[in-house]
């Protein structure tokens, strides 16, 4: 340091040359650098050197005749450091960059280090965020916090020692407005408050300054201006004068900042200007109505409102929407001869502005009358008059004051002219034509007249004179009688000309004399061929005077009626004498007595009186009595004979109709015996023919016939009714019964009454069932209710069984429906099932009425139709948008649409408003609704949009019940421009010492066409007051900026301009230095516990140091816990920023967040994560869904929901809120109407205010909302709410209530056993307050007990009746009853089921009969049980018998089986090759219906044949029997089967069954036969066809063993040698005592028979212990059947079958002897053509 160095540089030449130096090829300027001096010998002198001195210098000599250099190398080494510019203090606001100066000299180069305290902040190897080390060796704060305040140093060190600088830093809080002011709009006369909050260090003061569009206001001259302390201004009472940008500064020491606001002051708008309206040149009827654009009071005009006044009527609105851009209007379909004034008025936001003034008052010229007068009526009033009535022509047709009418007339049809009638008073309206033609057609027309002319005649009407009455009678009228009864009439027709009218007939007239009030008249049409007239008045009474006349008649009345002729009918025979009757009756005579005919029908001479035997006409007797006598004794008669006795009246005609009786003298009569035979034919749907036998008369003749039926299926304990009579028929053999009901079961029955009584029933016909029929009533109880937008509930009564007419399985209901406007088809649908009661109707209009019948139907046909019922359907949403949607831009960010009406058919319900949906182009977001309330209004002015945006607009109209469909296709419209946003994304990229070059992306908001970009950029400190500027073209998109300073912080400002002017900037900082990085992480975000909401958080950070790139965004991330990922949530918060409100969070949610910063060089780290937290509840998102709304009770319905998903209740669930209301449009049909007269009203206006019912039970998914109205339809919805609020509500559903299924079930079930197939069931109704209205009838369930889902049936009960009887059940069969109530609303519940028991009944029949062991003369009969018992089965019976005679006899044999097993009989007494048929039944108390089945005796075809004759021979207890094979027939032997019988002639019966085909004999003990028997024995061979012909029988062989000695005869004879010498020697000792006494000896007369008994029974218990094989048994047999005589002897009785538990009637006796006694009389035989009714012996042939 301080060194001087000279370095010498001499040069000589001519001329003498100039020197000049260079360092490092530079120039080195010695005039501008005051260390170099340049002495006068050219040598050069340095001062002050410094390391930077170190370099080469070049010395250059140059003259005119050439140029020479020399050089040397300077090097400066080993200098000690100097800070020869050190920092000075500064102060510096914070945010901003800031540069302490440390510039050095030294040799070798200092090392430069800042320290603040003993905090080393930047040096060669250390480099905090923030403090960045320049090249120059100054330190660059950037940004600046406060904390950065102190001392800071600057140390300089090389090998030669150190130097050092400090300076002092202060930092100051910037002054920022934090609470900028916002545009405002205003009404006028309000006041508008303009905020500007600015937080700044305490230790600066601050002003503020607001400013007006660029002026400075003065707060303190104008009182209606007012600045806070906090910096807010208020205006009051604003004007137009207050309209402009307002700009807010805050000045102080710590920063400047200034924020702009517009200030709009609205008010109504002025109005229109100079309103002329003139009659049009264009159109008739019409003004042209024009304006000046008036003051739009700072908003856009929506509309003009046109007022009109009529006739100097008051002011009535007759355009409410005028289009605001226009000027003029026409106004048409105005009425002539009225005059009309017209005034505006305008109408924006605000409101509706004044009207103009009104237009001069304009008057239409009159014109004649443009309609005929209205509802012109003609009416005859008399035969010679016509009243005509009308109304005056509509006003407003009538174009001007009526003076009155005109009418003319003429006859109608002819050419003659028109007469006229004027009326000059128009409020005369009716006139009579008078003095017209009787019965004359008039053509009449009506026309009004003003001042201007005669207006439109009316139409034609035609009418006729009134007919008059004849005026004549008929002519040549003559009367006479022609029989007893009628009178013949003749008459000429009277004359046309005195008809007066259309000869309607003539009227023949008939009455007794005196009294003409009961007169007897026939109408005999007109003849108009014939000149006389002929007519009859039949029915009179007989041998009666008449008064007879004739009168012609037309519609007015009768004509005079023809001179009455006196007539006489003629004399008859008398009716039948009264009362006749018998008393007195003895053996020889009886008295007879009678009363007068009741019509004697002339003068009675006498009566007569016949008696005669009964069909004996030889023996009649006539007796003529005086016309005066009333009784008469017959005498002469034969006791206890029957005698019919007439009696008649007589005239001079002859005799009158008889009255007979018959009766047996001497016997009363008595009460008559039953018809028999009754039959029955002709059966229709409604009457049956029937042919019966009368019975026992009873002695007389019979009266009335009577007729009884059971009707249904007939069963025990049916009742039998009466439902015909026949009187006056005693010798009716046949009769029709009319009056049945159709396809119904029938059993008749008649009885016969005569004198003295009724007889007793005749025997039932038999069940016959009338023909179909198509139903004779409707469907009763037709209700229509509301189910769904689309459909209708439809309920009926089902046809009572009785009203069938035909098969149930036929019966239906057909269903047709329409609307009730008369659109639209007439539908129908068929509901195939009987016992339906209910059918919904689909595919319906929303909101539509609809009228609805239902008809019963079956297999013949249709019924009547049920009364027409109405029904609505459901309101809904619509089902289009509204029409004719536009949009107009008004502003930059507001928009005018406008739509009409939707179409009436797609409103399908009252539109209680509409909604503007709209969103920009082309964008995935969701669209946004501006609601518009009331349907009358018809446009909306949408305000905050985006400026120069394209729109898409679709408006849709929504009801009570949602939202409609939005308009299609959507409107497309443009707002306004406007001045740009800023420029985005700005960076840059390349960053030299002294330039840098930025790019930059479009504004996101550029809210027009971008014009141009200009640039301003100017060091950022707080001294730089110079800024440079350039103006960019559109299309740039990057700068260059050169010349700027080394290592200085620049900030640059990019605005964008459209055609409205210049945007917003956009700012930027940055560093010219190279030495750039990416920037360091933010500090650990924070949020604090105030700033947390439900949605949002406010984050807040700590920026890291910037890496001498400023930052240019920040991006936030956020988690949600526990389980989330990192999510990005915005990517461009401001560089400027440290805090952000991080939206779009949901609520009750536990988040954590990070940030990381973005400069030019790339991405920090993520900083480190936030502390978790927990967003704040918010009101619930989502309503529950109302699952199924029912009704409960007659005045409750029960409501089921499910709750909305838990993180759709934003917090913690508190309970469920449901709102009801009743509406209006169900019960009265008004509804519409009152939404037609004040289409303006809301919703709220057209039915009452929901209530509210709380449920504080989260867990809670059902609840009854009770004690509402009946027969009201209610609107339910219903939503959820937590700490913070209620969520939205649910879609509402609607419910009628009034009509709720019963809730409880019949009690007291009881079910009685009747018969085998009914049961009784009883039961007492639900409890009333478990009825929910009007029980229509009950629901009876019924099974087997143990089979209930194969089983279970019901019946229907549609009458409130409290019992039932079930028929056609399973006899003996344990039934499960279950018996439920219902009512219009549906079923109840079941009651708990009851057990009932049918009693015994007849089985079914056995099932699967089989045979087995079919052999020639035997068979193996087995069967299964009845599938059906029906009872305790007691056992079977089997009855068989050949198919044909044989050997010309048919045998029928019973078999009684006890018990319910074995199932199986053996057979054994059949006959080879016959076909038999076996009948078997069942039997519990009584036999069941039986099964049949037939079997063919062998051998079948291809069976073997006959074995050869078998071989015995016997040992002493054993038999062997041999045998050879015969004809094996068409297959191989199987087997062998041995057979055996008892040689007296007994039973083939099988004694051994499987022997092998291999052996030809066979050994068996004579165990198994019977001791002291003698057995025969065959052979038979059995293949797969069957048993084969049985060989030949065997010798008989005495089942006998080896006897023992004592057996043998010898052994015998000596025993009764023996005892016979024992007897003798004790009779002889016995006849000598008896020579000494008397004794009487006793025999008993029955003691053969008693020992013959005995035998028996020892010798069945031998059989019993005998042949088991045979299972030959004993059987219970009468002493007559047990032998029969055979040759004079007794023989042994064959075994009887198995099984065991068998017994047999006496007839079949004789199948097990086989024994035929010739000489019993018991047993004959008989032909087999015997008739059936001669086979009841024990056996029948």
């Amino acid at each position: 340091m301080e060194k001087v160095v000279d370095i010498p540089c001499r040069a000589k030449g001519v001329p003498p040359p100039s020197i000049t130096w260079y360092k490092d090829a530079g120039v080195v300027e010695v005039e501008k650098l005051p260390r170099f001096r340049q002495h006068g010998d050219g040598g050069l002198q340095i001062s002050g050197l410094v390391p930077d001195d170190t370099g080469m210098f070049q010395c250059f000599a140059r003259n005119a005749a050439g140029e020479v250099q020399t050089s040397t190398y300077l090097a400066v080494t080993s200098i000690a450091p100097n800070i020869t510019r050190g920092p000075l203090d500064s102060t510096v606001i914070d945010g901003m960059s800031v540069v302490l100066t440390c510039e050095t000299s030294g040799a070798p180069r200092p090392a430069i280090t800042w320290q603040k305290g003993e905090r080393i902040l930047a040096s060669g190897s250390v480099q905090l965020p923030r403090f960045t080390l320049l090249e120059s060796g100054s330190l660059l704060i950037s940004p600046t916090h406060i904390s950065d305040a102190g001392t800071y140093t600057c140390l300089a060190t090389n090998s030669r020692g150190v130097d050092e600088a400090s300076a002092d830093l202060v930092v100051w809080a910037r002054t920022r407005i934090t609470k900028p002011p916002q545009d405002q709009s205003v009404i006028k006369g309000t006041q508008a408050s303009m905020m500007c909050g600015a937080t700044h260090d305490p230790r600066v003061t601050i002003r503020y300054v607001w400013e007006k569009d660029g002026a400075t206001l003065a707060t303190e001259s104008n009182p209606r201006i007012r600045l806070d302390k906090n910096g807010s201004l208020h205006i009051s009472q604003t004007w137009s004068g207050d309209i402009g940008m307002y700009t807010c500064r805050v000045l102080s020491a710590g920063g400047n900042d200034s924020r702009s606001a517009h200030l709009r002051v609205r008010q109504l708008p002025h109005a229109p200007e100079h309103p002329v309206a003139t009659l049009s040149t264009v159109e008739r009827r019409a003004i042209n109505l024009t304006w000046a654009k008036p003051f739009d009071g700072n908003s856009p005009l929506l509309r003009y409102v046109l007022e009109m006044s009529e006739n100097n009527a008051p002011w009535t609105t007759l355009l409410a929407s005028v289009d605001p851009e226009a000027t003029s209007v026409m106004v048409k379909g105005l009425v002539p001869a009225r005059s009309y004034q017209f005034r505006l008025c305008a109408v924006n936001d605000v409101g509706k502005g004044q009207f103009s003034k009104d237009t001069e008052r304009v008057s239409l010229p009159e014109e004649p009358p443009t309609a005929p007068p209205q509802n012109v009526i003609a009416s005859g009033r008399t035969n010679q008059s016509i009243m005509i009535q009308w109304q005056p022509p509509p006003e407003s047709h009538q174009n001007g004051l009526l003076k009155g009418y005109i009418i003319r007339y003429c006859l109608a049809g002819l050419p003659v002219g028109y007469q006229f009638k004027n009326i000059t008073d128009a409020d005369v309206n009716n006139l009579l034509l008078e003095d017209l033609i009787i019965w004359t057609n008039y053509e009449i027309e009506v026309a009004a007249y003003n001042s201007a002319g005669l207006g439109v005649y009316s139409s034609k009407v035609t009418e006729w004179t009134l007919q008059g009455v004849p005026t004549v009678p008929p002519g040549n009228v003559h009367a006479e009688a022609t029989n007893s009864t009628t009178i013949r009439f003749t008459w000429n027709a009277p004359s046309p000309q005195f008809i007066n009218g259309i000869n309607q007939g003539y009227k023949l007239i008939a009455w007794e004399p005196e009294q003409e009030e009961e007169v007897t008249t026939v109408t005999a049409r007109p003849n108009f061929q014939d000149s006389i007239h002929v007519g009859f008045v039949s029915g009179l009474k007989k041998f009666t005077e008449y008064f007879t006349s004739v009168l012609c008649f037309t519609t007015p009345g009768d004509g005079p009626r023809s001179s009455p002729q006196l007539v006489r009918t003629h004399e008859d025979v008398p009716g039948p004498v009264g009362h006749l009757s018998f008393s007195d009756i003895l053996d020889t005579s009886l008295k007879v007595s009678w009363q007068e005919p009741g019509e004697k029908n002339g003068i009675l001479t006498g009566y007569r009186i016949s008696w005669e035997e009964y069909n004996r006409t030889n023996t009649r007797v006539t007796h003529y009595l005086p016309n005066v006598t009333l009784e008469y004794r017959v005498t002469g008669l034969t006791a206890l004979t029957t005698y019919t006795i007439e009696v008649a009246a007589m005239t001079s005609k002859g005799q009158g109709q008889v009255s007979a009786s018959t009766i047996s003298s001497g016997v009363p009569p008595e009460l008559p015996g039953a018809p028999t035979n009754l039959g029955i034919s002709n059966i229709g749907p409604r009457s049956v023919t029937l042919q019966f036998r009368p019975g026992y008369d009873g002695k007389t003749s019979i009266s009335r016939w009577l007729v009884e039926a059971q009707v249904g299926v007939v069963g025990e304990g049916e009742e039998w009714l009466l439902v015909h009579q026949l009187s006056n028929e005693p010798d009716a053999r046949s009769m029709e019964v009319p009056d049945l009901n159709p396809f119904t079961y029938y059993s008749f029955r008649m009885r016969q009454v005569n004198i003295v009584g009724t007889s007793p029933p005749s025997q039932p016909s038999r069940k016959i069932q009338t023909l179909q029929a198509p139903p004779d009533m409707a469907p009763a109880n037709v209700t229509l209710r509301t189910a769904s937008e689309t459909s209708l509930w439809l309920r009926w009564m089902p046809l009572p069984e009785m009203e069938y007419n035909g098969n149930p399985e036929s019966v239906g209901y057909k269903i047709k429906y329409s609307r009730s406007d008369g659109h639209g088809k007439t539908l129908s649908h068929v509901v195939p099932d009987r016992v339906e009661r209910e059918y919904t109707i689909e595919d319906l209009e929303e909101w539509t009425e609809y009228r609805v019948q239902v008809q019963a139907f079956n297999a013949i046909g249709s019924g009547p139709w049920s009364q027409t019922v109405v029904g609505r359907t459901r309101e809904s949403v619509p089902s289009s948008g509204p029409t004719n949607v536009s949009a107009l831009a008004t502003t930059s960010s507001s928009m005018l649409v406008r739509w009409n009406e939707v179409p009436e058919a797609d409103r399908n319900g009252l539109v209680l408003g509409y909604k503007v949906m709209y969103k920009e182009k082309d964008s995935d977001s969701q669209p946004r609704s501006w609601l518009v309330e009331g349907n009358a209004s018809r446009s909306a002015q949408l305000t905050g949009l985006g400026k120069y945006v394209l729109y898409e607009v679709q408006v849709l109209a929504f009801t009570r019940i949602g939202d409609g469909s939005p308009s299609h296709p959507p409107i497309l419209e443009r707002t306004l421009d406007d001045v740009p946003g800023p420029p985005m994304g700005i960076l840059f990229p390349e960053v030299r010492t002294t330039s840098v070059r930025l790019i930059w992306q479009p504004p996101a908001a550029p809210n027009g066409i971008i014009l141009a970009y200009q640039i301003t950029h100017r060091l950022n400190a707080t001294t730089a007051n110079i800024a440079t500027v350039d103006v960019l073209a559109p299309s740039a998109r990057q700068y260059t900026a050169t010349g700027l300073k080394p290592e200085s912080v620049y900030l640059f400002r990019i605005t964008a301009q459209t055609r409205k002017g210049w945007g917003e900037a956009a700012e930027a900082l940055v560093v010219t230095t190279e030495k750039r990085d990416r920037p360091q992480p933010p500090s650990k975000p924070t949020v604090q516990q105030e700033d947390v909401k439900a949605r949002s958080v406010l984050l807040s950070w700590e920026p890291g140091s910037d890496g001498l790139s400023p930052v240019r965004y920040y991006t936030i991330q956020t988690r949600e816990l526990p389980g989330g990922r990192w999510a990005l949530h915005s990517a461009s918060v401001s560089h400027n920023a440290s805090s952000f409100t991080v939206d779009r969070l949901k609520p009750f949610t536990s988040y954590k967040f990070r940030v990381k910063a973005t400069n030019d060089i790339g991405d920090s780290e993520f900083s480190e994560e936030s502390e978790s937290l927990t967003t704040l509840q918010a009101a619930p998102d989502e309503a529950p869904t109302i699952l199924s709304v029912t009704p409960h009770t007659t005045t409750s319905v029960l409501i089921r929901w499910q709750p909305p998903a838990e993180d759709k209740v934003n917090g913690i669930l508190l309970g469920f809120r449901i709102r009801y209301r009743e509406l209006v449009y169900e019960g009265l049909r008004g509804f519409t109407l009152r939404g037609i007269n004040n289409p303006g009203a809301k919703w709220a206006e057209l039915t009452p205010l929901y209530s509210v019912r709380n449920l504080s039970r989260p867990s809670l998914t059902q609840c009854e909302l009770d004690n509402l109205n009946k027969h009201r339809r209610y609107e339910i919805r219903m939503s959820v709410y937590n700490a913070v609020g209620e969520g939205p509500l649910s879609p509402p559903q609607e419910v009628f209530v009034g009509e709720a299924v019963p809730t409880a079930a019949p009690r007291n079930v009881a079910v009685h056993s009747t018969t085998a197939t009914q049961l009784d069931v009883t039961w007492e109704p639900p409890p009333l307050d478990s009825q929910n209205g009007d029980i229509q009838g009950y629901k009876i369930y019924f099974w087997e007990a143990q089979r209930q889902n194969l089983t279970e049936r019901v019946k229907t009960l549609f009458l409130a009746e409290n019992g039932v009887k079930l028929k056609n059940l399973t006899g003996y069969t344990a039934y499960m009853v279950s018996v439920a109530a219902f009512n219009a609303a549906g079923d109840g519940p079941r009651s708990t089921p009851a057990w009932g028991q049918t009693q015994q009944a007849a089985p079914s029949a056995p099932s699967s009969v089989k045979f087995s062991e079919l052999t020639t003369t035997s068979v193996n009969v087995s069967w299964e049980a009845p599938q059906l018992p029906n009872g305790v089965l007691e056992g079977y019976r089997v009855v068989y018998e050949p198919c044909t005679p044989v050997d010309g006899v048919s045998k029928i044999v019973t078999v009684d089986v006890k018990g319910s097993s074995p199932l199986w009989l053996k057979v054994k007494d059949l006959a080879e090759g016959m076909t038999y048929r076996f009948r078997i039944r069942a039997k519990t108390f009584t036999y069941g219906p039986e099964i049949e089945a037939n079997v063919t005796t062998g051998p079948g075809e291809g069976a073997p044949g006959p074995p050869g004759v078998p071989i015995l021979v016997r040992y002493s207890s054993a038999i062997a029997i041999h045998w050879s094979s015969g004809d094996p027939g068409k297959g191989p032997i199987t087997r062998y089967v041995i057979e055996a019988r008892p040689s007296d002639e007994g039973l083939w019966d099988i004694l051994i069954k499987d022997i092998p085909k291999e052996v030809s004999s066979y050994t068996f003990s004579m165990d198994i036969l019977r001791p002291g028997v003698s057995y025969d024995f065959r052979v038979i061979a059995v293949n797969d066809y069957g048993f084969g012909t049985p060989s030949s029988p065997s010798q008989s062989v005495p089942a006998q063993k080896a006897n023992p000695f004592y057996e043998e005869w010898w052994f015998l004879v000596v025993i009764a040698l023996v005892g016979l010498i024992f007897i003798l020697l004790l009779v002889f000792v016995l006849i000598i005592r008896g020579q000494s006494k008397k004794y009487a000896k006793k025999t008993d007369s029955g003691s053969s028979a008693k020992s013959g008994a005995l035998g028996h029974g020892e010798m069945m218990s031998l059989d019993e212990s005998s042949f088991p094989a045979l299972e030959l048994n004993n059987r219970r047999l009468s002493v007559k059947n047990s032998f029969c005589r055979k040759n004079g002897l007794y023989t042994r009785s064959p075994p009887r079958p198995s099984p065991g538990s068998l017994h047999y009637s006496d007839e079949d006796v004789t199948k097990y002897n086989d024994l035929i006694p010739a000489e019993s009389s018991s047993l004959t035989e008989k032909p087999s053509e015997i008739s059936d009714s001669q086979m009841l012996t024990s056996i029948r042939f």
